[in-house]
């Protein structure tokens, strides 16, 4: 367990949960349940179980380094890696591993996001540790794959090549496919989705840096005898701005030979918008959702109503919407529509100057 290392990565904006999820407090640091812990707590205690607390390193905006020091005092600042810019997710994991690379030669590393969801904790301990043990013993990359429960097309896909057990070597990665396709892939049983929750150890991983990104590998190398002193993160604010914009998906995962998916099912969830929130929630017989508020609905169904300060809502006539209100700002916007919150978002700001950002 003490050479076992987890890399969180929250520096999101979570845009797609606005207005509740804002530049000031993206969704990593909300409780949407009401349950006392936000997203990244929930991930912070989920990974105590398997990784030492000093070994686990939290990469984040500057912005929200107090925020991550006020939700985790467990944590000594030196483990919150501060991005001065967001440069995907390639650049934030080059950052931790070579932060990693200079402190021990040995490693098994996870790389999670901070605002997923899993039901079944205990199941999904037993795959991380199934997973650890695999790539302490073998020069692969390993993601974690979910059997499908329907044709999503909001969450990429990963092909697994024939095999008698959950380990498999990857054969193709997709992209988040149109409804037509998304339909082939639930029904021939052989894709499954990509969690974006990768294992490998520290060597097999700094290899891939240096022979599929090597502009990245580089850069951070430059800096080996900077990380984890006085000077890391003057090194990091100079050398992120020229960081490829890259994520490791495309980076790494879909171009490495040696890259193997463990066929997973612990109740998992990507709550990357207010469409798989409302897919998780409770509902009432009228399949109405209401989160952190009162809500009375007359002829309305199907909806995800989310207020802020414990608000009552009183909605008439409405089916498949969203109403999500924080602070100073309400969205009423059709749940088959969510996909355009982004544009929304991106059209407020230019109107309003970044006032309701």
């Amino acid at each position: 367990m003490e050479n076992n290392f987890c890399i969180i990565m929250a520096g999101g904006v979570g845009s797609r949960f606005w207005p509740f999820s804002r530049n000031n407090r993206p969704k990593q640091f909300l409780d949407f349940f009401g349950s006392g812990r936000s997203l990244l707590q929930l991930t912070f205690d989920r990974f105590r179980h398997v990784v030492p607390t000093k070994n686990i390193l939290i990469v984040t905006n500057q912005i929200y380094k107090d925020m991550v020091m006020e939700q985790l005092p467990e944590l000594l600042p030196s483990q919150i890696l501060l991005e001065p810019h967001r440069r995907n997710t390639a650049p934030c994991i080059a950052y931790a591993v070579n932060r990693i690379k200079a402190t021990t030669d040995k490693a098994n590393i996870i790389v999670t996001p901070s605002d997923h969801l899993i039901l079944k904790e205990i199941d999904f301990i037993d795959t991380i540790c199934e997973g650890l043990n695999f790539i302490e013993n073998n020069d692969s990359l390993l993601t974690l794959g979910i059997k499908p429960s329907r044709p999503e097309t909001g969450y990429g896909y990963i092909q697994i090549e024939e095999g008698a057990t959950n380990l498999r070597k990857v054969k193709t990665f997709t992209e988040k496919p149109n409804a037509e396709l998304a339909q082939i892939f639930f029904e021939t049983g052989e894709f499954f989705w990509n969690s974006g929750i990768f294992l490998w150890n520290l060597q097999t991983i700094d290899h891939a840096f240096k022979t599929l990104l090597p502009e990245i590998h580089v850069k951070f190398a430059a800096g080996k005898d900077k990380l984890n002193t006085d000077v890391e993160q003057d090194f990091i604010d100079e050398i992120y701005p020229i960081c490829p914009n890259i994520s490791i998906d495309y980076g790494i995962m879909e171009k490495a030979p040696n890259v193997y998916v463990l066929c997973s099912d612990f109740g998992w969830t990507d709550l990357g918008t207010w469409g798989s929130l409302y897919d998780m929630s409770h509902k009432d017989e009228q399949q109405n959702v209401s989160l952190k508020c009162q809500a009375v609905y007359y002829e309305s169904e199907r909806n995800i109503v989310a207020l802020s300060d414990n608000k009552l809502a009183v909605i008439q006539g409405l089916n498949d919407y969203i109403v999500a209100e924080s602070d100073d700002v309400l969205l009423i916007c059709q749940k088959s529509e969510e996909q355009r919150i982004r544009q929304f978002v991106n059209d407020v700001n230019v109107r309003f100057e970044g006032k309701y950002n």
